[in-house]
C-alpha cells in the first residue's frame, strides 16, 4: 500500500536533479493555472475554488473532515451550487454528502468497517425510508414526472441514510462531541451573519446577498418583509434566503446550545460562551419574526426545563424580559397577537392552504399522491404543515409509519433517560438533540420544510439530528464503549 512514508523513501532514493525537475514543472503549471484563473475569474473566486479543492481532498481522507464540511454548509450556504454545470449543476451540501458516503463505503470495502452499529429504532426509520419509495413510485400515475423531481427524491433518501450513517460513526463520546460542536459553532456563525446583515442597509445587504448569484443564490429580491411588505419590519435571513428556514434551524441549534449553560462537562470550555452563543441565536430568532419558530423554541426549552435543567425556566424569564427591550421585540408581539387572531394576509394563507389540502387529503386518504403531482387539476401540492405534507404525499399510513418511527425514537432515549444521566459527556447533548427534535415538532404545525424537496438542507439538518439523538443514547447506554 502506498504510504507518506513510502513516498518519502522513493523520493530520497531518487534522482535529486530528476525530483528537482519534476517539483520545477508541477510548481509552474500550477502557477500558470492560478494565474489563468486571476485573469478569468477574478481573485475571491480563485481562492474559494482553491479553498474548495482543499477541502475537497480532506473530505475524501477524512470522514469525519466531510461531515464537518457537509453541516458547515447546511449551517452557513445551504443553497450554495458550483458555478458551472457538469451535465447537472450539484450543490455543495450534494457534493459534501456524496464525499462522505464515498468515504464510508471505501472503508466497508477495505475492511475498516466490519460491523454496523444499529439501535431498535432502525426498523422504523428503514420501513419510512422504503415506504417513501413506494409513494414516489405509486405517483408517479398521478403525474409525469421531471429530472429534478428524481434529484430531490434521492436527496431525500439519502438524507435519510444518514440518520442511519451518523449512528455507526459515532459510536464513542469524542465523535459525539466533535459533531455537535461544529453544530453548535457553525450554527452561532449563522446566527451571527444573519444579524449582520440585518443591521446593515437594505440596499447594502442585498448586494452582498446577490454576489452569491454566481453559486446558485437570487439575483435580486431577496431582502424579505413580514407580508413581503417593505413598509412592514424587515426579517432576517442570513444565507438561508427563507426567514423560516432560518428559524427553525436557530430553534434545532439553539436547543443544543441552551443545556450548555449548565453541563458539567460544556462544548465550549466555559459557560460565558455559551451564554453569548445561545443569545446570538436567540437574537437571530427574534429578528426572523417566525412565530412558528419562536413558538418551537419556547417549547424546545420547556421540555429541556422539565426533564432535567428546572433552572432555565428562569434562564427563559430573564433572557424574555431583556428581548422585550429590542425595539424588533415590540414588533414581534404585534405580529405574533394578529396571527394568533388571524388578522394577517400570512395566516389567512396558511388556512387557505389547510383547507386545500384537506381536499385532496380527503380524495386520497390511504397512500396520497406521491411527490411529483396531484391527478386533479384543482388540487395541487404545497401546504405549510409537515404533517399535512407527508398526508398529500403519502396519505394516512405513510404518517402513521412516520408516527411510529419519531414515537420508537422518543422511547428509545426516554427509556434511557437514567443511564445518560450519569455519562456526563453525553447528557447535554443527548438533550440538546432531542429537544430540537420537539422543536421541529412543534414548527412542523406551521411549516414545512423539514419535510419539503426543496429543502434538501433543512431535510439533512432534521435526519443528522435523529442520527445524533440515537447515537447519544446508545453511547451512553453502552458507557462509552464503541
Amino acid at each position: 500500500m502506498l504510504t507518506i512514508e513510502t513516498i518519502r523513501h522513493r523520493l530520497w532514493e531518487a534522482d535529486r536533479r530528476k525530483v528537482a525537475l519534476a517539483l520545477g514543472a508541477v510548481g509552474g503549471v500550477a502557477a500558470g493555472v492560478i494565474g489563468l484563473l486571476l485573469a478569468v475569474i477574478g481573485p475571491v473566486y480563485t481562492v474559494a475554488l482553491l479553498a474548495g479543492i482543499a477541502l475537497g481532498v480532506w473530505m475524501l481522507t477524512d470522514l469525519n473532515g466531510a461531515l464537518y464540511v457537509m453541516i458547515a454548509i447546511i449551517m452557513l450556504l445551504p443553497y450554495g451550487t458550483l458555478p458551472f454545470k457538469i451535465g447537472l449543476t450539484p450543490t455543495f451540501l450534494d457534493l459534501a454528502m456524496g464525499a462522505a458516503l464515498l468515504v464510508y463505503l471505501f472503508q466497508w470495502m477495505t475492511g475498516r468497517r466490519r460491523r454496523l452499529t444499529i439501535t431498535p429504532v432502525h426498523p422504523a426509520i428503514v420501513a419510512f425510508a422504503i415506504f417513501a419509495c413506494f409513494s414516489f413510485v405509486v405517483g408517479l400515475q398521478h403525474a409525469m414526472f421531471r429530472s429534478s423531481d428524481i434529484r430531490h427524491f434521492a436527496e431525500l433518501m439519502l438524507s435519510i441514510g444518514f440518520a442511519l450513517i451518523i449512528v455507526d460513526v459515532a459510536r464513542d463520546e469524542e465523535t459525539l462531541r466533535k459533531l455537535a460542536l461544529v453544530i453548535l459553532v457553525t450554527g452561532t456563525m449563522a446566527a451571527a451573519l444573519a444579524i449582520f446583515l440585518y443591521a446593515l442597509p437594505d440596499a447594502t445587504a442585498e448586494r452582498l446577498l446577490v454576489s452569491l448569484s454566481r453559486i446558485g443564490y437570487p439575483d435580486g429580491g431577496v431582502i424579505r418583509y413580514i407580508e413581503d411588505n417593505p413598509a412592514l419590519p424587515e426579517r432576517a435571513i442570513g444565507t438561508s434566503v427563507d426567514p423560516n428556514s432560518l428559524g427553525g434551524m436557530l430553534v434545532m441549534v439553539g436547543s443544543l446550545a441552551a443545556p450548555q449553560l449548565f453541563a458539567r462537562r460544556p462544548l465550549l470550555g466555559r459557560r460565558w460562551v455559551a451564554w453569548v452563543a445561545l443569545g446570538t441565536l436567540g437574537v437571530a430568532l427574534l429578528l426572523t419574526f417566525s412565530r412558528g419558530s419562536m413558538l418551537a423554541f419556547a417549547g424546545a426549552m420547556a421540555f429541556i426545563a422539565l426533564l432535567r435543567y428546572r433552572r432555565l425556566l428562569f434562564v427563559l424569564v430573564i433572557l424574555g424580559l431583556l428581548l422585550m427591550m429590542l425595539p424588533p421585540a415590540q414588533d414581534f408581539v404585534a405580529h405574533l397577537i394578529e396571527g394568533f387572531r388571524a388578522e394577517d394576509k400570512a395566516t389567512q394563507m396558511r388556512f387557505g392552504e389547510y383547507k386545500d389540502a384537506l381536499r385532496l387529503i380527503g380524495r386520497y386518504p390511504i397512500f396520497g399522491v406521491g411527490f411529483t403531482g396531484t391527478p386533479d387539476v384543482d388540487l395541487y401540492l404545497g401546504v405549510s404543515s409537515v404533517y399535512l405534507t407527508i398526508l398529500c404525499n403519502m396519505g394516512f399510513a405513510g404518517l402513521a409509519v412516520f408516527l411510529i418511527a419519531m414515537a420508537a425514537l422518543f422511547g428509545y432515549g426516554l427509556a434511557n433517560a437514567g443511564r445518560v444521566r450519569l455519562h456526563e459527556g453525553v447528557e447535554a447533548i443527548w438533550l440538546g438533540f432531542y429537544a430540537g427534535l420537539v422543536g421541529v415538532g412543534i414548527v412542523g404545525m406551521f411549516d414545512h420544510y423539514f419535510f419539503n424537496l426543496e429543502f434538501h438542507h433543512a431535510e439533512t439538518l432534521f435526519w443528522l439530528y435523529v442520527g445524533l439523538a440515537l447515537a447519544s443514547t446508545r453511547v451512553a447506554v453502552r458507557g462509552g464503549e464503541p
